[in-house]
């Protein structure tokens, strides 16, 4: 069949007038995007800076969970701009976000685990259970804690090892903070043999415990036996003291009562020993 040149012409015409309009709407919806993406980038860094200031006005908000809500609010707002640059082309918005919403859930599935870590380091930094530089013991985890993170937890141990761990198991075991409280309390304990003054050995105690600036006087601190042993009588001083001077004065109150009873001439006697008799003793009746 001859191809008739006018109608060729024809064709050509209203095909580069369809392209014409075709750019000329894309190219409106091109830099519609382009002004969108632009407008949302700044909106985004914006709102991420207004969470982070209007967190900080919180009283002791922490400055990591401030951070991540900052991003959380940055990332909400650019996905959102996504979304209503793609509506600029006429792809169907409900199905982005139906489709968001399963990558989400995928994503969410494959990690269960960390989701879990973020969700207890949230909790942790939210509650705080313990804060830097506090001593804690969670578990059979123990340390000072060096970083609270939203994955993991730094801990410094007490023989100076390194030690990281993960956020939901330190959020669902209980937590003994050591350090937390400004007081806590002790317990000196000392054996006496069954010949000597108990109400001087008591008396002993609580004169050293007296002469301590670090021993706080309220409450009191007492003195009781505590045991009835094999080879001693074993006698407690019980004390408060603040928690910075805790083991330092339980140090030093040890080392002095020892030193104050040889000076008393109160007897202490030493547990090897009368194990190591008992043991020989047993050795010669069996011989």
């Amino acid at each position: 069949m001859d191809l008739d040149p006018q109608n060729a012409l024809t064709t050509l015409q209203a095909g580069f007038a369809d392209l014409s309009t075709l750019i000329v709407s894309y190219a409106f919806s091109a830099v519609g995007a382009v002004i969108l993406l632009i407008v949302g980038y700044m909106v985004a860094g914006l709102a991420k800076r207004s969470v982070y200031a209007g967190l900080g006005q919180i009283k002791g908000f922490d400055a990591t969970l401030r951070g991540f809500f900052a991003k959380v609010a940055r990332y909400a707002v650019l996905i959102f701009v996504v979304v209503m640059v793609l509506g600029q082309f006429g792809v169907q918005t409900a199905s982005i976000i139906a489709a968001i919403g399963a990558i989400g859930l995928a994503i969410g599935l494959a990690l269960q685990g960390t989701l879990q870590n973020i969700a207890a380091g949230i909790m942790l930094l939210a509650l705080r259970p313990f804060r830097i530089g506090e001593y804690v013991d969670a578990g059979g985890i123990a340390g000072t804690i060096e970083e609270i993170g939203l994955f993991a937890t730094r801990l410094r141990a007490i023989d100076g090892l390194y030690v990281l761990a993960p956020n939901s198991t330190l959020w669902n075991v209980p937590v003994t903070n050591y350090t937390r409280n400004e007081v806590r309390r002790n317990d000196v304990t000392v054996g006496i043999g069954y010949g000597d003054d108990i109400d001087l050995a008591q008396k002993t105690l609580l004169d050293l415990a007296e002469a301590d600036a670090r021993v706080h006087g309220d409450p009191e601190p007492t003195t009781f036996v505590a045991e009835l042993g094999d080879s001693a009588v074993s006698v407690t001083l019980r004390y408060w003291t603040a928690t910075s001077d805790f083991f330092a004065t339980k140090l030093d109150l040890t080392k002095a009562a020892k030193q104050a009873f040889d000076r008393a001439g109160i007897s202490i006697p030493f547990p090897q020993q009368e194990v190591l008799y008992r043991d020989l003793s047993a050795e010669k009746k069996k011989a």
